[in-house]
């Protein structure tokens, strides 16, 4: 792992604006549960009310029987609860220090990028903590929903409340995208792509950019993504292992 940590640092130490893409693998160290696979929230086909987890929490289901996708919501979020930023998190957010601009791009709603001192986050999916209602457009910000009831209502106008994150089967906001859009157009000098398996176009899309222009590329992830062909350097281990290490001999130089 030596020399692909110090080949990363190479590549790293030329840049002055990078491009950094995380998944769920830099948050797997804090304790964050996956809905499916073995050991998941929702290992079994369907959920105790015999619908996919991906139907409970797409939009069409919130639209049409909220109590449904707030039921979900909330066994997510207690199982999350009282997690924190790990030390993968910590470092990348430290590392910004090194580079005139660093963007991180998350599919994360955990908000620990944020949590961890990270700046010039996009959250490309939202952010489970970010409430607002759906009528008035009134907003909270909420560490934990032990105090809601569910599905919430607003105060002021009884419409229905739901987190501003990206349901399945519903569109990516806009203004969020365009943020994506405006850092590509101002280039970037690297892109790393951490803990993802970089399955939506709109994350393997920089990646596979960037490639081609021959912006150098480093993927920071155990298994195998569908960018890990493209990347210029794969490192097959875990953030919370690596980042720390990358930050570290960056600040030394």
């Amino acid at each position: 792992m030596d020399s692909e940590v110090s080949r990363a640092i190479e590549l790293l130490a030329a840049a002055q604006k990078i491009l950094v893409i995380t998944g769920a693998g830099i948050s797997a160290d804090s304790g964050m549960p996956t809905y499916r696979g073995i050991g998941g929230l929702y290992e079994q086909a369907d959920t105790e009310d015999d619908v996919p987890i991906e139907t409970a929490l797409s939009g069409p289901i919130f639209r049409s029987r909220p109590e449904l996708t707030w039921k979900y919501l909330s066994q997510i979020e207690m199982a999350c609860r009282g997690a924190l930023p790990n030390e993968g998190h910590r470092a990348l957010s430290r590392m910004s220090a090194s580079f005139d601009l660093m963007t991180v791009l998350t599919q994360n709603v955990d908000g620990f990028h944020r949590d961890a001192g990270q700046e010039n986050v996009i959250e490309i999916h939202g952010n489970v903590h970010d409430l607002y209602c759906t009528e008035c457009s009134r907003e909270w910000w909420v560490k934990d929903y032990a105090a809601l009831r569910l599905p919430p209502k607003c105060e002021d106008c009884h419409g229905m409340v739901r987190p501003r994150v990206v349901l399945f089967q519903e569109l990516l906001s806009p203004a969020a995208v365009r943020e994506v859009d405006e850092v590509l157009e101002r280039g970037v000098d690297a892109v790393m792509s951490i803990g993802t398996s970089s399955g939506f176009p709109y994350i393997s899309g920089p990646v596979i950019r960037a490639s081609r222009m021959g912006v150098p590329t480093i993927e920071i992830n155990p298994g195998c993504t569908e960018v890990s062909e493209v990347v210029v350097l794969r490192i097959q281990r875990r953030a919370v292992e690596v980042l720390p290490i990358i930050q570290d001999r960056l600040a030394r130089l």
